[in-house]
């Protein structure tokens, strides 16, 4: 909206304004804007929370150190999303259509999450909507989204049905998929990442800070794919993407727009959800983060690299498939359930083993942080 106005209109008359046309400047100012929006209506949006009590409850066979935090505002994840829709839209090019797929994706998934987070506050339903509703409107939400940029020209046809293979070169070694089978993959992408980032937000600060490192991640990788600036090579000029030897993807700069904001609302967050929080950001938090980032690796060509950046995600949800498949297997096959951890998701495994939360909290973002190293050191080991 700003981009169209600064660049678009008041440009020919005010000529330093031409500068809105670079997305490295935009990049930047999309950040600033919703760190600052985060800022500005962070502490008006908790106290209307408080006033609305508008509470987090504690499951009963949680850690007895979450009993003090029962009462907590939750559903503060309406705050990033409106923080990060705000300033994408202000100052992205709004004709991108892998732009509007992904804030759209990433409103829905978090309507979705307001749904499951009224249910448990309004009217004290602390299991929330059914699971299987709520995944089957993730699964229709996603689907769609995907039917529509792998049947569509959004993308190019020799870089949409490729699936980029981490530390290999995507014109060589890429695999490529039918349309429909590539439709059910990236709506897995998508659902998986926001149900990982959703089981991963159960202690103050551990998953808006590691949602913050990927953002960092995807808005260095979208930049790389997108800019047209040529390197002259042996071959002769080549874009930066094709010298990494990953995708090339026509648009995808405006993403980093996207990341960025993502980037600059999660910090914002952290600044009220850091331990003891003052706010929780609920389901509509994390999976409108969740939906964010999976898109992100969808549109970017990064489905598998998600694995990597986004590895403390990928254990936290193994860790609860794996308690449950097991407990379930020695209650069929033993007649009692047995677990392998003592709590999950992961992180309140530690919580019992009698970690100090901050420890746990810290030592998290670490490992998550030298995973975003590791990510972007595939773009040179190719």
């Amino acid at each position: 909206m700003l981009f169209h106005l600064l660049y678009g209109g008041l440009a020919s008359h005010v000529g330093w304004l031409r500068v809105f046309r670079y997305p490295s400047t935009r990049i930047l100012c999309a950040a600033i804007t919703a760190l600052l929006l985060s800022f500005l209506i962070g502490p008006w949006f908790i106290s209307r929370l408080k006033s609305r009590q508008i509470g987090e409850t504690i499951r009963e066979d949680g850690p007895a150190t979450h009993k003090k935090k029962a009462g907590t505002p939750t559903m503060g994840g309406s705050l990033i999303l409106f923080c990060l829709a705000v300033s994408t839209l202000l100052w992205c090019d709004l004709r991108s259509s892998l732009v509007w797929l992904a804030v759209s994706v990433t409103i829905a998934f978090g309507a979705i999450g307001f749904a499951d987070d009224y249910e448990k506050v309004a009217k004290k339903n602390k299991k929330g909507i059914s699971g299987k509703l709520r995944l089957l409107l993730e699964f229709g939400i996603a689907g769609g989204a995907m039917a529509y940029l792998f049947f569509s020209n959004t993308m190019s046809e020799d870089v949409r049905l490729h699936i980029q293979l981490p530390f290999t070169n995507f014109y060589e070694q890429g695999l490529i998929i039918p349309a429909w089978a590539y439709t059910i993959f990236g709506a897995f992408v998508v659902v998986g990442t926001a149900n990982a980032v959703n089981l991963t937000d159960g202690l103050d600060g551990l998953a808006i800070g590691p949602s913050i490192m990927n953002a960092g991640v995807f808005l260095i990788l979208a930049y790389i794919a997108g800019v047209s600036t040529t390197i002259l090579t042996a071959q002769g000029p080549v874009s930066i993407a094709q010298y990494l030897h990953i995708a090339h993807i026509q648009g995808s700069e405006e993403l980093a727009v996207f990341a960025a904001a993502l980037f600059g609302s999660g910090i914002g967050f952290l600044w009220y959800n850091t331990y003891p929080a003052q706010v929780f950001m609920g389901d509509v938090g994390s999976l409108g983060l969740g939906g964010a980032i999976g898109m992100l690796a969808v549109l970017t060509k990064n489905e598998l690299v998600l694995l990597i950046v986004g590895g403390l995600f990928v254990v936290e949800a193994l860790s609860v498939m794996i308690q449950t498949s097991w407990f379930k297997w020695t209650k069929k096959t033993r007649g009692a359930g047995e677990r392998v951890f003592l709590m999950a998701p992961i992180h309140h495994h530690y919580e019992k083993l009698g970690w100090d939360e901050p420890k746990i909290i810290v030592r998290f973002w670490l490992v998550s942080a030298l995973l975003a190293l590791l990510a972007l050191g595939t773009l040179k080991m190719r």
